[in-house]
């Protein structure tokens, strides 16, 4: 896998866009990710805790690192002292936890609230009337949490014009949202992956979330000691 190659190609199509490449690099060894990192790549993307803050530990400390996956409320207070963005903030619950978390630490969090676009059941997110109602009444509530826009993951198809549809509707109301003049900064709308990057670029995505295609296929085991 040459992943320096691969790592150059997708910083290339990000940056016609002007948005964000986020390396995931759950499952994968420490030794890919720095090659990775010896390419120039500086945000990675883990979706479980604990493999987060092993790998925080042992490599360099200019990494962004991004929780881009479900966070529980009880494992907030492992990652919000070095987290740099949370993507999927999916109730309120987990909100007001990570303000709280946030608070002890001493530090202001980014974080991106969870829209549910696709048809699978079985992901996670608000939907639009949840979302507004959530934005309206806790958008100032929150000392240590800063809301900065919106993630969301497409139905798994290949159904390219669902997707696009599922993308366009976000990014509609990711708009919305910026026109209701809210106390918050809404500027990231982190839609993409490896399967449907260049269709989320097109409609507007200011990160795109890159796994498999980078690092190739899952390992199944990672140890970070």
């Amino acid at each position: 896998m040459e992943i320096r190659k691969n790592i150059n190609f997708y910083q290339a199509e990000t940056s016609r866009y002007r948005a964000s490449l986020i390396a995931v690099s759950k499952t994968h060894s420490i030794e890919k990710i720095m090659e990775a990192y010896e390419a120039g790549q500086r945000i990675f993307g883990e979706n479980k805790v604990q493999e987060l803050t092993g790998k925080y530990e042992v490599l360099p400390k200019d990494i962004q690192w991004h929780m881009i996956g479900h966070l529980q409320t009880n494992k907030v207070k492992f990652i919000v002292p070095f987290v740099a963005l949370i993507h999927a903030v999916d109730s309120e619950k987990l909100l007001a936890e990570i303000d709280k978390q946030a608070g002890k630490a001493g530090r202001i969090i980014p974080c991106l609230l969870q829209v549910h676009i696709a048809e699978e059941e079985t992901k996670f997110g608000f939907n639009d009337e949840e979302l507004l109602d959530v934005l309206q009444k806790k958008s100032g509530a929150y000392t240590h949490v800063k809301i900065s826009g919106l993630m969301a993951m497409a139905t798994f198809t290949e159904n390219q014009e669902q997707i696009r549809r599922e993308f366009k509707h976000v990014k509609n109301l990711f708009e919305k949202v910026k026109r209701m003049n809210l106390p918050l900064e809404m500027k990231e709308l982190s839609i993409g992956m490896s399967a449907d990057y260049k269709i989320a670029l097109e409609e507007g995505s200011t990160m795109v979330r890159i796994g498999s295609a980078l690092f190739g296929g899952r390992a199944s085991q990672v140890s970070v000691n």
